[in-house]
């Protein structure tokens, strides 16, 4: 069994997914709390997830019925019991975009879409980084095609897929990459599934993704 902290440091990043809209956790909190077994994944991150339910689904995933039950359980264990490592949670990702020009697609970045340059690497430059708040992206030089003919189009087949929390939010970053010019391969639409989306196609025919909520 963990010990407490980690526990409690487990809820916490229940909590922070669910404010996220992290869809994989709406499965997991009505798989286990029954108040939302009857709710969709959009209904369960819409309600009001707290503290005190983060910390029920974790007593009830250790096989707990209260938080009050497992922290009494973990503080009876005895103390020569080694406590199990907390399973590895991957905090972050970063997309990988393959390009032609390291300068130039990290100038197209800082100019159309509002990016900085974190680094690029070599001499001339193969590798590099950009960064607009919490979204990276790396950037692999690389001279021959990777991808055949016109497929990404074709399929919609996405580089990146970046987010924003409100509606005002994906309105304003679409009007700011009209303003500036860029190459959409879909303008602002809502999805079947409640969210907002446009594309921007790169110079070098990355697809890239940015959602928000529809209101």
């Amino acid at each position: 069994m963990p010990n407490l902290e980690n526990l409690k440091k487990q809820a916490k990043l229940y909590v922070r997914w669910h404010r996220d809209r992290y869809y994989p956790v709406a499965a997991q909190i009505r798989a286990v709390l029954p108040r939302y077994r009857d709710l969709t994944d959009r209904q369960v991150l819409e309600a009001e997830f707290k503290l005190s339910d983060a910390q029920e689904l974790v007593a009830r995933q250790s096989g707990f019925d209260t938080w009050q039950a497992l922290r009494d359980g973990v503080q009876a264990m005895p103390d020569t019991a080694k406590p199990e490592r907390a399973a590895p949670i991957l905090t972050e990702v970063e997309a990988q975009l393959y390009v032609a020009d390291i300068k130039a697609s990290c100038d197209y970045f800082t100019a159309k879409l509002g990016f900085t340059t974190v680094f690029t690497y070599g001499e001339p430059p193969f590798y590099g980084q950009v960064r607009r708040d919490n979204a990276r992206l790396n950037l692999r030089m690389i001279c021959e095609p990777v991808f055949v003919a016109d497929i990404r189009e074709r399929e919609q087949l996405l580089a990146a897929s970046m987010t924003v929390d409100s509606a005002a939010e994906i309105r304003e970053l679409f009007v700011q990459y009209q303003s500036a010019g860029v190459d959409f391969l879909q303008t602002l639409k809502q999805e079947p599934w409640g969210a907002r989306t446009f594309i921007v196609r790169d110079p070098d025919g990355n697809l890239l993704l940015f959602a928000g909520p529809a209101t």
